[in-house]
């Protein structure tokens, strides 16, 4: 008897022994999987920063273009002063467009990472206009979202179970008064 105690220890040592292991193979397997999901996620992410830069380059080598077309335009009406103005800021901005259309996702992350650490002023300052354009935005936006919703509420004759939303501001010129036993008419198109 204590032999097969014994025996049915040693195979349940097995059993666990064996589930251990295809349980550690199986982390492993989903470890692999996860890091392989998010190399490839972080690839599609790169190529995408890559190729939008390239287009945002493009763009921007376009606009210099134009500011270049503009300052020869000035030359032409004898304004050197503005024309000379307009081909600096054309300089700048290709080569800004360079800089967009040649860089790569690593080099302009690290880029943007060195300023932030080099100007973290002017990160707060941005941080704080974006902040700031997004609450007028969302205020604003909030406002409208708010006005179309009491036009609702108010043009709706009759909301749930018959009873009414909201009644129509009248002035104060029109002003009749009633008693619930009569009804009041009033005519086509006055609300």
């Amino acid at each position: 008897m204590e032999s097969s105690q014994g025996q049915d220890q040693a195979t349940s040592q097995q059993v666990a022994d064996q589930a251990r292991e295809k349980a550690g193979e199986a982390a492993e397997q989903a470890k692999q999987t996860a890091h392989n999901a998010a190399s490839q996620a972080q690839d599609r992410i790169r190529e995408q920063v890559d190729q939008r830069s390239a287009e945002a380059g493009e763009r921007v080598n376009s606009t210099a273009q134009d500011i270049r077309l503009v300052s020869e335009e000035l030359r032409n009406q004898g304004k050197d002063a503005p024309a000379k103005i307009a081909d600096q800021a054309a300089d700048r901005i290709e080569r800004a467009g360079s800089y967009l259309r040649d860089s790569d996702a690593d080099r302009i992350l690290n880029d943007v990472e060195d300023f932030g650490r080099s100007r973290p002023w002017a990160v707060l300052a941005g941080a704080v206009v974006v902040g700031a354009a997004a609450a007028r935005f969302l205020k604003a936006s909030s406002r409208s979202r708010y006005s179309e919703r009491q036009q609702r509420v108010e043009y709706a004759p009759y909301g749930d179970g018959g009873r009414q939303l909201s009644t129509p501001h009248t002035p104060a010129t029109e002003t009749a008064v009633t008693t619930p036993s009569t009804p009041v008419t009033t005519p086509v198109g006055v609300r």
